[in-house]
């Protein structure tokens, strides 16, 4: 299925300039990046590693890549050399690896914490003390090469739209609360929540980050992306 341009458009459009919309491009070819990347677009988002990193090596540098996926431990190197932004980081065991990685080639990495605001037990995620916990760890300077930006989390897959409305408003509120003050271990600027079903919502809700895919590269198995 080709790009669906003109509701790329109109989503562009919907969200305005500070919203940073992530075109989610797992599953999808070259040439369909390459058709969303011609028209000025370069934020993309993938789940996979290994297609990831198959991407990043025949497509533009100044694309903007952004790991959306469950990242697992062992395959943090391959990534590290150019990742944009993690999105997933749903323990310091895997942000201190990723620090590890990020010192050896010498950058700080960008990563969200991500929430369990779910109430599916297939989503992944730290809880608020955790996320907390965290922060206070990463104060005293022991992970140089990472920076957390802000938050993301997934709602429940429901057509409940009130549950879903919950679950991002409490995740704002997790992020407000953090916010402040801002560090030099953190940069409490990205609240990422919000997918191709329920991103009205979370733009409502006040997500300013949004990962969309069905809606501009047509449909998936998984009809919430």
């Amino acid at each position: 299925m080709p790009v669906d341009v003109e509701n790329y458009w109109r989503i562009k459009n919907e969200l305005g300039e500070a919203i940073t919309l992530v075109a989610v491009s797992k599953t999808k070819s070259i040439e369909d990046i390459l058709e969303l990347y011609n028209l000025g677009h370069r934020d993309f988002g993938e789940n996979y590693v290994q297609e990831l990193v198959d991407k990043e090596a025949v497509l533009p540098k100044d694309i903007r890549w952004h790991f959306i996926g469950t990242l697992q431990t062992n395959k943090v190197k391959k990534i590290a050399p150019f990742i944009h932004l993690i999105h997933a980081v749903e323990s310091l065991s895997l942000l201190k690896k990723i620090d590890k990685h990020g010192n050896k080639w010498n950058r700080v990495i960008d990563c969200l914490f991500q929430l369990h605001i779910a109430d599916e037990e297939t989503k992944h995620g730290m809880y608020e003390n955790e996320v907390e916990e965290g922060l206070q760890q990463l104060s005293s300077g022991e992970m140089p090469n990472v920076r957390i930006c802000g938050l993301m989390g997934m709602a429940t897959l429901t057509t409940d739209l009130t549950k879903i409305r919950y679950e991002f408003n409490y995740l704002r509120k997790v992020y407000v609360k953090n916010s402040q003050p801002v560090t030099n271990y953190s940069n409490f600027t990205l609240l990422s929540m919000g997918m191709s079903s329920d991103y009205k919502i979370a733009v409502e809700e006040g997500s300013n980050m949004v990962r969309i895919g069905s809606l501009i590269f047509g449909e998936r198995n998984n009809p919430q992306v």
